[in-house]
């Protein structure tokens, strides 16, 4: 049997491992905030739905606690800690596992900040990893506790939907952003052309890239659920009525697919746009170069005859001679302007 190592491979390599639990049904919730190893056998109520929320993974001893109370195998585990892993959807005899990447724009960089969340959705068990506490579902939490919307008249299933759902939105606030960037690139590249924008460019299309990336994967997983809806051998941990909500996930990961297709059209205008830009200035200059030297020419030429020397050069003894040639230089200085600007040249 091969041996499976575990480990944490993310960024958040600080961040205290902490468990929070939440036991509900229509009647009632139980919220266990501080959760603990030595609680797993007692706080579960397997008659409700039972949502285990996990934050930082650098505790791998947990996590195996947590794998091995649940009979998860250690493949699972290790694509939970390794979040180099793409998104996944993986169904198992009785056990469904989901990772996803959720992905949000950083706060002081044009980068766009990642981390991997993975769920394990067993009979009336719901487990989430996160990386570290963050807000994504602090929301769902209020309304477990409240009692708002239909979350606690659902099965866990619809919970698995509303954290897919949570962190979908943040792919189009990350998206937002990035059209919010791109509108003012656009904007740069009409009015000032530097070459700082061409690398911004560069690197919002490796964002947009980035978030097809990890969209794609997604799309696919939530294609595979929404198939399974009229299976025979669907294994029952998504009940029929919850696969709708699956489905409208999917129709979003579509509009998120157009929506960058959409977006990359944009930026490549923005390039051609700089590029264009680049090559008028380019023309203008050598139309400005080019037209000073057609002045120079013909007044070059005749600084170059009198520069011959010769003694019978008729004009050598003229007493205003040179004042002459500077006048006749300067009119037709004047004469190749009006006729530059009457053909419209400059």
């Amino acid at each position: 049997m091969q041996h499976i190592t575990l480990e944490y491979t993310g960024a958040h390599k600080d961040h205290e491992t902490e468990m929070q639990l939440f036991v509900y049904n229509d009647a009632d919730v139980v919220e266990y905030d501080k959760f603990t190893a030595l609680a797993l056998n007692s706080c579960f109520d397997y008659s409700k739905s039972n949502w285990l929320n996990i934050h930082g993974l650098n505790d791998i001893n947990l996590i195996k606690t947590i794998g091995s109370h649940f009979k998860l195998d250690d493949f699972l585990l290790a694509d939970i800690l390794n979040t180099s892993k793409r998104t996944k959807l993986e169904e198992q005899q009785n056990v469904l596992f989901f990772n996803i990447k959720s992905l949000l724009p950083s706060e002081y960089s044009d980068n766009i900040s990642v981390e991997q969340l993975s769920f394990i959705l067993k009979d009336g068990i719901l487990i989430s990893f996160q990386e570290k506490r963050s807000d994504f579902f602090t929301h769902i939490r209020e309304r477990l506790r409240t009692h708002a919307g239909i979350v606690r008249t659902k099965k866990v299933d619809y919970l698995l939907y509303l954290l897919l759902d949570a962190v979908m939105e943040n792919f189009y606030i990350t998206l937002e952003d990035e059209e919010d960037k791109i509108e003012d690139l656009i904007n740069l590249t009409k009015s000032d052309a530097k070459p700082i924008i061409l690398e911004k460019i560069e690197n919002h299309r490796d964002n947009l890239n980035f978030l097809k990336r990890s969209i794609v994967p997604l799309r696919d997983s939530l294609y595979y659920l929404k198939t399974k809806k009229d299976d025979d051998d669907n294994n029952g941990l998504i009940q029929k009525e919850t696969f709708n909500y699956f489905i409208r996930l999917h129709q979003k990961s579509l509009e998120l697919l157009e929506q960058i297709e959409s977006d990359m059209s944009a930026l490549e205008s923005a390039s051609n746009f700089y590029f264009s830009e680049q090559s008028r200035k380019m023309n203008e200059i050598m139309k400005t170069l080019t037209i000073i030297s057609a002045i120079f020419i013909p007044l070059t030429f005749i600084v170059g005859v009198y520069g011959m020397n010769f003694e019978n050069m008729p004009e050598l003894k003229m007493e205003n001679g040179y004042f002459v040639v500077m006048g006749v230089m300067f009119l037709l200085v004047i004469a190749l302007i009006i006729y530059f600007k009457k053909r419209r040249w400059f």
